[in-house]
């Protein structure tokens, strides 16, 4: 039987990230966990229970009272997020969330919590995690590192055809801005910046299809698991 790896997906905010880790996952009957989606699931927290980000930095233990789980949705085939029991999949894709997520993720007690969780999730292997500091602070030593990346106005429509999809009202402006500002905030924030670990591999999607980017990553993962 094949050793099993686990496999880092860097990159900026809305490049595909989670499509292709998904897309690897499934390939290699892996676990897929969406990092970025975990920020998300606290941010909303914080926004329905009216706390704000000195509330957690000053009691950490706030967020102990939060569960985040991932649930195949067989019909959809794709991954709805759970919090506490609730699917809130479409809540933590609406832009409230988008604007403050990029501020909670830069809380370093949210950091901790999190990477903790998510260290757990890849004791055994077998894992495909997408986010911003995976390869560079989650799983350091992950056989297979991948930075993605893609020119901002690619990923404002891919963004914005994504939510369209869902049913989720939108609007390409705010969604580029929106954009633009997390990548200028996630790149150059004090706690886990982010940035490309230096054994990782780019992959720019800009003129890719999805069927193709998938291709290339799985190609990539193949030949490092049998590599051993």
């Amino acid at each position: 039987m094949p050793r099993k790896i686990n496999i880092a997906i860097d990159g900026h905010s809305s490049c595909g990230k989670g499509t292709l880790a998904k897309n690897i996952a499934k390939e290699l009957d892996y676990m897929f966990i969406d990092s970025g989606a975990m920020y998300r699931a606290v941010t909303l927290y914080m926004l329905q229970n009216q706390l704000s980000l000195e509330d957690v930095r000053t009691n950490p233990g706030i967020l102990l009272n939060i569960e985040i789980s991932f649930i195949l949705d067989p019909f959809k085939g794709f991954y709805n997020t759970h919090l506490n029991g609730e699917n809130v999949e479409s809540l933590i894709r609406g832009m409230e969330v988008s604007k403050w997520v990029s501020e909670v993720s830069a809380v370093k007690e949210v950091r901790e919590f999190l990477v903790n969780k998510q260290q757990r999730m890849g004791k055994d292997k077998g894992v495909v995690m997408d986010g911003r500091d995976i390869g560079s602070v989650v799983f350091p030593d992950a056989e297979l590192k991948i930075f993605m990346t893609a020119e901002p106005s690619v990923r404002a429509k891919r963004r914005y055809l994504e939510l369209q999809e869902k049913g989720i009202n939108a609007n390409y402006e705010e969604i580029l801005h929106n954009i633009q500002h997390r990548d200028h905030y996630d790149s150059s924030r004090d706690i886990s910046p982010l940035i490309q670990a230096p054994d990782a591999i780019v992959l720019n999607n800009t003129e890719m299809t999805k069927e193709e980017q998938s291709r290339i990553a799985l190609t990539w993962a193949k030949g490092v698991i049998l590599a051993g």
